[in-house]
């Protein structure tokens, strides 16, 4: 096993250059790219299969297989992201940073599912998967702009490269025994089981009822959220520095199951678009609570990625195990029903929260956030908040 000692000879290390503009730019356009490549593996699988007239259980084995080959790409790509930004700007700044991060995230998503219900519409359903391939190269692009002599390995693991932050003597057993992780694990693995199959669901439905139109509004059920997530997730990041963790995560966690209740009972095909805004206060919630949480509670250990993968790990088996239960409840009793069942697992996550997530804002964490004012580009956030 390997320990870490919390000592540092000869004093405390000097703090970490800050990152040039170039870096966070880049940082910004991979994180849009990625997002984009994501898309293509949403929903709109599952529009394609409803066009070639697979039923739900066909569906559900099939796109299982191929939910674990994405969950394991997505698993590294989450979590490598995530070290980036820790870093390149430390824990005084990554819940802004992962605001930030979650943006573009946002952005790049709703732009690609617009172009992809475009490409669906007066193309094929085929086509949106040919688009999703050549967003990989300027994804690689961005990548390559990111300066690797910026991104502290010390920081970006975990570890104590600020003055201020002492490295706690912590072993790889100890991590997985650390109660409030094992807790976010079981609330995030029931979130996914209950998300994961929502949409994918809806836009089956969706093809059902009106299949001209189903690509277009799937890519609608993608933009709106999107628009949201753009909006406040900078805001999130901000006030989980001054509220805490956990009234966010709540909020974040309501949302959900007020979601699939109604995707149950709303039966008109836009209006379901709008019930797709509490998607968005979802995400907004999650995107930016999830590694600030996972950040917190290995901080000082050198497992911040240990712990991300942990989590993702969980992550992966909930959305896959997602679109098998919503297919089996499908074919046999019925969509409404499927959306009343997830709706119920989701209710399940919140008492979760509720009842047993404590908060993991450290005490400290007012004053290392007014140390880090100058961590993010000044033309995208006002000079009195920039971080």
């Amino acid at each position: 096993m390997i320990a870490f000692d919390a000592i540092h000879e000869g004093g405390a290390p000097p703090a970490p250059p800050l990152p040039s503009r170039r870096s966070l730019r880049g940082l910004d356009w991979f994180i849009f790219f990625v997002a984009d490549v994501q898309t293509g593996f949403g929903p709109f699988v599952s529009v394609y299969l409803t066009t070639q007239k697979w039923t739900q259980v066909d569906i559900g084995p099939v796109v299982l297989a191929a939910a674990i080959l994405h969950a394991g790409a997505s698993c590294v790509l989450g979590p490598a992201i995530a070290a980036i930004s820790l870093g390149l700007v430390g824990h005084a700044a990554i819940s802004e940073r992962l605001g930030r991060n979650a943006r573009f995230a946002s952005i790049g998503n709703g732009l690609a599912a617009a172009a992809m219900g475009a490409c669906g519409y007066f193309i094929s359903a085929r086509a949106v998967f040919f688009v999703t391939a050549l967003l990989l190269m300027p994804a690689l692009l961005a990548l390559r702009s990111m300066s690797p002599r910026e991104i502290d390995p010390e920081r970006a693991h975990g570890g104590a490269a600020e003055p201020s932050v002492a490295v706690k003597s912590t072993r790889l057993s100890g991590l997985l025994r650390r109660r409030p992780l094992i807790i976010l694990c079981g609330c995030i693995l029931l979130f996914h089981l209950a998300n994961s199959a929502m949409l994918p669901l809806m836009g089956s439905v969706v093809t059902m009822r009106s299949s001209r139109w189903a690509t277009v509004l799937i890519a609608a059920c993608i933009v709106v959220p999107q628009l949201v997530v753009a909006l406040f997730s900078p805001w999130v990041g901000r006030k989980a520095q001054l509220w805490g963790r956990r009234p966010l995560l709540v909020v974040g966690f309501a949302a959900l199951p007020v979601r699939g209740l109604l995707f149950a009972t709303v039966h008109d095909p836009f209006l379901l678009v709008a019930v797709q805004l509490l998607d968005g206060i979802t995400a907004s919630v999650l995107g930016v609570m999830v590694p600030l949480i996972v950040a917190d509670l290995t901080r000082g250990t050198g497992h911040f990625n240990l712990g991300q993968g942990i989590v993702g790990t969980t992550t992966g088996i909930g959305a896959s195990l997602s679109t098998t239960f919503a297919g089996y409840i499908t074919d046999h009793f019925g969509s409404a029903s499927a959306f009343f069942e997830l709706a119920a697992v989701a209710i399940v996550a919140l008492t979760a929260v509720l009842a047993f997530m404590p908060e993991t804002r450290p005490r400290d964490v007012k004053s290392e956030t007014e140390r880090a004012t100058v961590l993010a580009p000044a033309p995208l956030r006002p000079s009195a908040d920039a971080v």
